[in-house]
């Protein structure tokens, strides 16, 4: 079944770079979707498009059946919310809200019912007669969405909405989106480079890398199966080994060399063979850590190491395991802690175990994996089509 909002093969250039490859998406009505990247990933391209202002140079966005590739930007159900919140300075919070129904010319009686539904759904009524200049960076942001739903788009679309927000403001805006959300439930369309916002508002998440969708699912599907190197690297914390498939098990499991480790087991749902070079991702809370050798059995791994570094962090305790050339990384949550106990320090040889259902293979297939274990995707430059970020008044 065809979804609310279609990419149907879209492709868009910049010169020579491809800013977005043949990316097909469909997305639910009333979905809370996010595009999560690193930035230049295409994914602001992607959604400048769906609003109008760049043009595809292949391929068709769908909206609700209709096709609206060649609709300019004015007639589109979609309205867009930038970080820079672009608000008009001159103007009072309910006049900024009540700024496009007042362009459409709709009776005073009716802009003033919907701006009163607006400040109470963003909770500033005692704010209303207040100038841009007056109140917090957090409430900007929700004045800039109230003046986004008061014209009822069919979808709202959210750029980096949260990223000029200190850390506590983001998170209790974050809260605030997903209430919002709830409440009107519009499509909401939200371009991220943080993964913590995406894994925490979104209903399902589309990542993307060099202008191309690596994978499409719901938080846990992206955190727990991963279906490439860049999606295991990129959310969240992960440990990546270089192994081969020595021997199938059964259908569910094969036995794998990985260079200074004895045999390990790993759940195969990717239906390699033997023969295939692998890398293994493991996430540091998936490993236990102790002094003495855990109990065996064909399901769980061993390995012997030596404690190279210790954070404390109050819930957890960060460890650094070298075993050969790896430098393991390790999370142990503190669901007890004994004061008594003796805790595990520098220097002291351990073993670290895991489940073999706890690991999972990768195919292992370019130069730009092998980069990607060694350094994690970082920030390398702006989207070409990004929306440039005004000066806030």
């Amino acid at each position: 079944m065809a979804g609310f909002l279609e990419f149907d093969d879209i492709t868009k250039a910049f010169g020579s770079l491809r800013a977005v490859d043949c990316v097909s998406l469909s997305i639910r009505k009333g979905e809370f979707f996010s595009l999560l990247g690193p930035s230049g990933c295409g994914k602001t391209t992607l959604l400048r498009m769906l609003a109008g202002f760049e043009q595809p140079d292949k391929g068709r966005v769908i909206l609700d059946g209709q096709d609206i590739t060649d609709i300019p930007p004015n007639r589109r159900k979609v309205n867009t919310i930038f970080q820079s919140y672009a608000l008009f300075p001159h103007l009072n919070v309910r006049e900024n809200i009540a700024f496009g129904l007042r362009v459409a010319k709709r009776p005073r009686k009716e802009v003033d019912a919907e701006v009163d539904r607006m400040l109470a759904l963003i909770q500033m009524e005692e704010h209303a007669e207040k100038k841009p200049s007056l109140i917090s960076g957090g409430q900007k942001q929700r004045v800039a969405i109230a003046r986004a739903l008061i014209n009822k788009p069919r979808v709202l679309l959210l750029d980096e909405p949260l990223a000029a927000l200190d850390l506590k403001l983001r998170q209790r805006m974050l809260i605030e989106l997903d209430l919002i959300h709830d409440e009107v439930g519009i499509t909401f369309l939200y371009v991220t480079h943080d993964q913590g916002e995406a894994m925490s508002l979104s209903d399902r998440i589309a990542v993307m890398n060099n202008g191309r969708i690596e994978q499409i699912g719901t938080p846990a599907e992206i955190y727990e199966m991963p279906r490439s190197s860049f999606v295991a690297a990129f959310i969240g914390d992960t440990n990546f080994f270089e192994g081969q498939v020595a021997e199938l098990i059964d259908t569910e499991y094969s036995r794998l060399t990985i260079d200074g480790f004895p045999d390990v087991v790993c759940f195969n749902d990717r239906k390699m063979n033997t023969g295939n070079l692998v890398y293994v991702s493991i996430r540091p809370e998936k490993f236990r850590i102790s002094r003495e050798q855990p109990q065996g059995g064909g399901r769980v791994n061993q390995v012997r190491g030596v404690v190279e570094d210790v954070i404390y962090l109050g819930a957890q305790t960060k460890y650094w395991v070298r075993v050969q050339q790896y430098l393991i990384a390790v999370n142990q949550q503190h669901s007890r802690f004994l004061l008594d106990q003796k805790p595990i320090t520098w220097k002291d040889e351990v073993w670290v175990s895991w489940f073999a259902d706890d690991g999972f293979m990768l195919d292992r297939y370019s130069e730009t994996d092998e980069q990607l274990i060694q350094l994690p995707p970082e920030e390398v430059g702006d989207d070409p089509g990004q929306e440039p970020q005004a000066d806030e008044a």
